[in-house]
């Protein structure tokens, strides 16, 4: 994710060019959360994977391997009715199992094609179905409803999850939003294939995540949008965008393109950052490895309710005011790293998000050296003398639910990456990154598990350096190389 900002040299600039357009991080979890500690441990099917930061947040006893989701949604009424299937596979016996679903009325439940029970615990989907699911076993869930989409209230940038909007609506958030939507296990831990068929009025666009699939025409003057995400997602990535967007397709490296921006939007810098996406994703290639989806692009949205950029996976989403200055390709460098760092490689608990953030935020430094701009050196310094006390303050790799995406995850995360660049020096740092991605390719990670990897790679010891710069509460000194 993004905050409003036209990469690092010009932030102050930006943020003054933007007043009234508030430069907010990610939105968090709705649901209450106790001061973080060890994870506790969970019994079979209730709601919450143990997250220590939001330990309601996802579900326990299951796998989730594909989901199908079949909506229609009609912008006049802000009315949505949806069939989603869930194909997972249980981890343990389960007489009962959650999913998570935030308002919308369900109409049926079957499980491997028989009626379930059901009944609703707040943002909790009860599913008891008629015969337990034994441990190991494959289970399909289809899950029939529909309703006026609710927003997921937020404390730090309002509503988030399904936004109706003048002419459409989008579904967008962090940690989540999915739940808005559609029944899911929405935890980042229980990444999944999707599949996506919207059907909207005719006329209006509707782009999810994924390779497209094409559309057709449906009953009634509408539109059937079809998308494949095929390559395991976390659920907060997910997003679908229904509106009047000018879209823009093609292929690159054997991959669809598909681009779209708000009509509302006069054609210019936003298009051109946008078409930016494929340099900047070729260039990341060099430094990362290969890019990890099968499709590319990238979707603008003129909604003063969405304030950031989030790397919805495969086509992240860009607020309008990233661009109301001009070309901005330093924020399409921070979702694109995020391709990597975030999607393909994602956090196994919310905690370890410095991962996503401080990775993503020095690739915006490597892009503006790529660029002949300023160097990722020269970018480090201006970042530490700016920084104020806060960000010493809260340690980036245990922020606390309260600076979940505050500027100690993102520029003191920016900073720690290149601190452990000096320590280590640059051949081995730039393997770690092309390590980290390909042996985390596809899954989840812990700040643990980068240590032990720096380590491995780099063949020194770095409990120091990473005490000080991921735990620490005082200014560090400088790094220099050992």
């Amino acid at each position: 994710m993004s905050r409003n900002r036209r990469g690092l040299a010009l932030l102050v600039t930006v943020a003054l060019a933007l007043a009234g357009c508030t430069a907010d991080p990610k939105p968090r979890q709705s649901r209450s959360a106790p001061t973080p500690g060890a994870t506790p441990s969970v019994t079979p099917g209730p709601a919450g994977v143990g997250d220590p930061y939001f330990p309601t947040a996802g579900n326990s006893g299951y796998d989730v391997e594909r989901y199908t989701l079949k909506v229609r949604y009609d912008p006049a009424g802000d009315e949505l009715r949806g069939t989603t299937t869930v194909r997972a596979r249980a981890t343990a016996d389960l007489p009962l199992f959650h999913l998570d679903l935030a308002g919308l009325t369900v109409r049926r439940v079957t499980v491997d094609g028989t009626p379930a029970r059901h009944a609703r615990e707040g943002a909790e989907l009860v599913v008891t179905p008629g015969t337990p699911v034994r441990s190991g076993a494959a289970f399909t869930v289809e899950v029939g409803y529909d309703g006026q989409p609710v927003p997921l209230p937020n404390e730090t940038i309002g509503e988030g999850g399904w936004l109706h909007t003048a002419d459409g609506a989008i579904a967008l958030g962090q940690p989540e939003s999915a739940s808005s939507w559609f029944p899911v296990n929405d935890h980042p831990s229980d990444k999944a294939a999707y599949d996506f068929e919207i059907t909207v009025p005719k006329g209006l666009v509707a782009v999810a995540n994924g390779v497209p699939q094409g559309q057709r025409p449906a009953a009634g003057g509408w539109t059937t949008w079809r998308w494949s995400e095929a390559t395991p997602m976390a659920s907060y990535l997910s997003t679908v965008v229904i509106g009047k967007y000018r879209t823009s397709t093609g292929e690159h490296r054997g991959r669809p393109v598909f681009n779209a921006v708000a009509a509302s939007l006069p054609r210019g810098a936003a298009d051109e950052s946008i078409a930016g996406t494929l340099a900047v994703a070729d260039y990341l290639e060099t430094v990362f490895g290969p890019y990890p989806f099968g499709a590319y692009g990238g979707v603008v949205v003129d909604e003063p309710r969405i304030r950031y950029a989030l790397e919805t996976q495969s086509r992240p989403v860009y607020s309008a005011n990233f661009f109301r200055t001009g070309e901005n390709t330093g924020v399409v460098a921070h979702e694109i790293a995020h391709q990597w760092f975030g999607d393909s490689v994602s956090v196994a608990r919310w905690e370890d998000i410095w991962l996503n953030e401080g990775l993503a935020t020095y690739a915006e430094w490597l892009w503006a050296e790529h660029q002949g701009r300023e160097t990722a050196q020269a970018a480090f310094e201006q970042q530490y003398a700016a920084s104020d006390d806060q960000v010493w303050r809260v340690p980036p790799a245990a922020p606390g639910v309260a600076n979940l995406f505050s500027e100690s995850v993102y520029q003191r995360g920016g900073m720690t990456v290149h601190a452990l660049r000096v320590t280590i020096g640059d051949e081995a740092f730039f393997r770690l990154l092309k390590t980290w991605a390909a042996e985390k390719r596809n899954g989840n990670a812990t700040t643990a598990e980068f240590v032990a990897t720096a380590e491995r790679v780099s063949g020194q010891q770095l409990d120091d350096l990473f005490a000080t710069w991921l735990y620490g509460t005082e200014r560090p000194a400088t790094p220099t190389r050992r």
